[in-house]
């Protein structure tokens, strides 16, 4: 449920298709906590809007002409200020991982309900890092190799720094939230990755969900 005293989330929609893009900011503006601050065509567009308005949350295709979702992605980079969440029609793995490691917050389907979609977007506020069931399965399907028997290898700390981690939090916010300093979380975070032999966050964060470290 919304706080009423809370000020609204406020959203970037970026689509190539004018209707697409019209009707997402119909919908939204209905949400007492939501408000849609722009409007942007392509990935160049999107990161001029964003650096613009600062946006809570970018609400953002992939395939798009010129500038791409992918590329602008990466131009708005991973920062705790705005969060993107992609919504698109393609799905498959070979999208989403490039789209997670450029700093994606949530990853969803155009077909996704309207009200599940203003609740992922609420989500993706609150930091956390979404991602549709089937979309979570694909990711995981590949970590086979048993990692999930190493959870006792880790510190009670570092399971309180990769359950964060599993929320989408940045490194400056597990610092603020452990009463620790950036660079002890990057150690940590370290320490983490080499002990579960995974290559990035991303990995992580799927880790942490399959294994029950967080939600």
């Amino acid at each position: 449920m919304a706080d009423p005293d809370a000020a609204p989330i406020r959203v970037l929609v970026v689509d190539d298709h004018r209707v697409v893009r019209r009707g997402l900011r119909t919908f939204l503006e209905i949400q007492e906590d939501i408000e849609v601050v722009g409007e942007a065509a392509d990935g160049a567009e999107a990161v001029e809007r964003a650096r613009e308005l600062r946006p809570d949350v970018v609400l953002l295709d992939l395939r798009m002409p010129g500038t791409d979702g992918l590329e602008a992605l990466r131009s708005l980079g991973a920062g705790a200020d705005t969060r993107v969440l992609v919504i698109t029609s393609f799905t498959e793995r070979r999208s989403v991982v490039p789209a997670l490691r450029a700093g994606a917050g949530g990853y969803l389907h155009k077909d996704i309900d309207p009200d599940a979609l203003a609740a992922a977007i609420r989500s993706v506020h609150a930091g956390h890092v979404l991602l549709e069931p089937e979309i979570a399965r694909a990711l995981l399907s590949n970590d086979t190799d048993g990692r999930s028997g190493r959870s006792g290898t880790l510190t009670e700390r570092e399971r309180e720094v990769l359950a964060l981690i599993a929320r989408g939090r940045a490194n400056r916010e597990i610092a603020r939230a452990l009463v620790l300093s950036e660079k002890t979380v990057k150690t940590h975070v370290s320490n983490i990755l080499m002990k579960l032999e995974l290559a990035d966050r991303t990995q992580a964060a799927l880790w942490a969900v399959r294994n029950g470290l967080a939600e």
